[in-house]
């Protein structure tokens, strides 16, 4: 039987409050579980029993030296069902000082950002399947910088995005 989904991620973190507090703060998340060192969160529309692990390893830990000079998990990417709630979420990264880029991919659209302990993700809304046109399919051989506004007045606010991959 093949693969569905990522279920749940996992993050070593420097100081598992700081980055419970900055997911609850950033995206919204919810502990659902917790003991010292380690915290579980659920995304506020996932039914998973948890997305998101942390476990401490303390203010000692260095950075990740993923993708500059080691092998490594680049970045977690995670949907939104709207352009109106990744615009809240772009605005809010941006207020936290934690947005470090926004990708137009043609078929997704996408901000980057870093947690508390620099680990990069993704957050994302995909074109959804019935909205897809050639132009559309043929922009995704180049990456251009994401205009949230061009893309909400082109699709709306409320259009909910495609699931997974939108074709």
């Amino acid at each position: 039987m093949p693969i569905q989904r990522l279920n749940h991620a996992v993050l070593y973190v420097r100081d598992v409050s700081r980055s419970v507090a900055f997911y609850q703060e950033a995206l919204g998340f919810r502990v659902v579980n917790s003991f010292p060192g380690a915290a579980f969160l659920q995304a506020s529309g996932s039914t998973n029993d948890h997305d998101l692990g942390l476990f401490q390893i303390g203010a000692q830990a260095g950075p990740s030296a993923a993708g500059r000079s080691t092998v490594g998990l680049y970045h977690l990417a995670w949907e939104v069902d709207t352009l109106a709630e990744l615009e809240r979420v772009s605005v809010k990264l941006a207020e936290m000082g934690s947005l470090a880029g926004a990708s137009d991919h043609s078929t997704t659209k996408a901000l980057y950002a870093k947690d508390p302990d620099g680990i990069e993700f993704e957050v994302s809304w995909l074109v959804p399947a019935a909205l897809l046109d050639e132009e559309t399919l043929a922009g995704r051989s180049q990456i251009r910088p994401l205009d949230i506004a061009k893309e909400l007045e082109r699709y709306g606010a409320e259009t909910r995005g495609g699931v997974g991959v939108s074709i």
